[in-house]
């Protein structure tokens, strides 16, 4: 083997052969301007003698010398020629002749004999970047063609040590990755453990974080029970991503269930929350949906900041998109937000999800949103079910490039033995004060006809009384009576057209009125009031049923 003909080949060795060569020349042409005779230049200059060409010097003594691993293989099965002495003290002594596939299998082991083949074949170096071999050190591996005298290919193998820079972006890696487990670990805790269920809806929920490249978000939804058979649906989507934005989403998600305690109308519950968006961080917006279903009414009653809209299946499978009214994300201030309203009747399913289902890259956002609707036409079963088919149905696996919460809530219709469980009834209270015993008159009725125990019957009509008393005192028509039963509980409600709201308080010994809501909440599971959308009010109570009640 001639080694000084794959010395040429190293790294640096033509421009410095080149460069000491011009400087020979220069050096000669100089001295031959003089008139001074060369044998007394040599006598006269302190000038070093000429440093040897490349050529001159013994390749194997500077292979050896290199701190990187290199070998030599020649042939079409790669027969091992030559190991430097670095390569040596890494995988020990190597039998020349033998084919590398037996000589080298650290090099087989890490893949490297098809690189071998492809620099053989097309004359390129070929490159293995960052590779751990057994003696768990790192390198890239470097392998560079080469041609003998006799015609047959060779390839030089290089190998840098890479160790500290491969344990570097390990050491990087490792701390992004818990960065990440940190941060979905707070959204997860931060995201209901358990749902709130409904006497009236079936509901469903799901949250996937995106893939490990993608820094998790703030994705966040919730279900509230707000009494009186009420309840509230919240989704939004913090913009940013990692901790912060997991901070400030359950910020928002803890403000949600205090202002939904004050049972406002969705408007007025997102104004709230766009002031304290940003009271939190000025320079951090959010989107979100706020709705809340009301079984007496069959609809579903929403505000929007910035969010996409909801999606309604009704039971003939036509999907509406619920577009308006829509205001800026929160945060921004300054927007006096607006209510709107969707039907959700008996057998309707409705779908709250956040941009990560339907948003793509170098496509357009309604087309996702009109690929949401076709696959919610299709999409049977049970919230779960349909939750589950609609995540399939846009694409989203687990190296998902954003995080992904859906919310699907059916109200189901119901019939016999079922339908049975859920009952309502209405009163309008006309007149003066012969409206109470009337009132008391008809609860009875509807309450023998629902055949509740004694106890329940007789805690529901006085619990009645009270109200209407209450109503006839302080409201101003209409007044309504409504009792609504479900398979858990009784719920018993009036409303009038005064938005005063009552409140609990101590009533002295010598007071004569002041007693009838501290009556209510002392005999009641729960009870409370709200402002109605057209002015008035509704006062409220409910008593959860016995087990076996039917």
């Amino acid at each position: 083997m001639n080694f000084t003909r794959w010395s040429a080949r190293l790294p640096g060795t033509q421009r410095r052969a080149a460069a000491r060569a011009e400087h020979t020349v220069t050096t000669t042409d100089r001295r031959s301007e003089g008139s001074v005779p060369a044998a007394r230049a040599e006598q006269l200059t302190d000038e070093p003698p000429p440093v040897p060409a490349v050529d001159e010097l013994p390749v194997r003594e500077v292979l050896d010398r290199v701190p990187a691993l290199v070998a030599l293989v020649h042939g079409p099965d790669h027969r091992l020629a030559y190991v430097n002495d670095a390569y040596t003290a890494a995988f020990g002594t190597r039998p020349p002749g033998e084919p590398a596939a037996e000589a080298l299998p650290e090099l087989r082991d890490l893949g490297l004999m098809p690189l071998l083949d492809q620099a053989l074949r097309s004359g390129r170096p070929r490159t293995l970047k960052s590779r751990k071999a057994p003696d768990g050190r790192s390198y890239t591996f470097t392998c560079t063609p080469a041609a003998e005298k006799n015609g047959d290919g060779a390839v030089l193998i290089f190998a840098t040590d890479v160790t500290d820079h491969a344990e570097a972006a390990e050491r990087l890696r490792a701390s992004e990755r818990r960065q990440r487990e940190t941060a979905v670990t707070l959204q997860r805790s931060l995201l209901p453990q358990e749902l709130e269920h409904p006497d009236d809806l079936r509901i469903a929920a799901t949250y996937q974080p995106g893939g490990t490249e993608a820094a998790v978000g703030g994705d966040w939804y919730d279900v509230i029970t707000l009494g009186g058979g009420r309840t509230a649906l919240v989704i939004g989507d913090v913009m940013g991503r990692g901790v912060r934005a997991a901070a400030v989403m359950g910020q928002l998600r803890t403000a949600v269930r205090a202002y939904a305690r004050l049972d406002l109308p969705p408007h007025e519950v997102l104004q709230l929350l766009d002031g304290l968006a940003t009271e939190i961080d000025a320079n951090q917006i959010a989107t979100c949906v706020y709705a809340v279903h009301d079984p007496n009414e069959a609809r579903l009653v929403y505000a929007s900041a910035g969010h996409l809209p909801i999606l309604v299946r009704d039971e003939t499978g036509t999907v509406q998109r619920a577009d308006e009214p829509t205001g800026p994300p929160l945060g921004t201030g300054g927007w006096m937000h607006a209510s709107g309203s969707i039907p959700l009747g008996p057998g309707s399913t409705a779908v709250l999800y956040t941009d990560g289902l339907v948003e793509r890259r170098n496509e357009d956002l309604d087309e996702g949103i009109a690929s949401l609707e076709r696959a919610l036409a299709g999409a049977t079963g049970t919230p779960q079910v349909v939750c589950d088919r609609l995540v399939r149905s846009a694409g989203v696996t687990a190296d998902h490039d954003d995080d992904v919460a859906v919310l699907v809530l059916q109200h189901p219709h119901r019939t016999g033995p079922d339908g049975e469980l859920f009952r309502n009834a209405a009163l309008e209270l006309l007149g003066g004060v012969e409206a109470a015993p009337r009132a008391r008159a008809f609860a009875s009725g509807v309450l023998t006809s629902w055949r509740f125990p004694t106890d329940l019957h007789d805690l529901g009509v006085l619990a009645t009384s009270e109200l209407v008393a209450n109503s006839l005192q302080h409201g101003t028509p209409p007044m309504r009576l409504r009792l609504r039963r479900t398979d858990r509980r009784l719920i018993i409600e009036v409303t009038d057209g005064d938005d005063h709201l009552p409140r609990r308080r101590r009533a002295e010994p010598g007071d004569e009125s002041g007693r009838g809501i501290a009556i209510v909440a002392t005999i009641a599971s729960s009870w409370g009031s709200r402002r109605t959308p057209g002015g008035g009010k509704a006062v409220w109570c409910e008593f959860v049923l016995p087990r076996g009640a039917d």
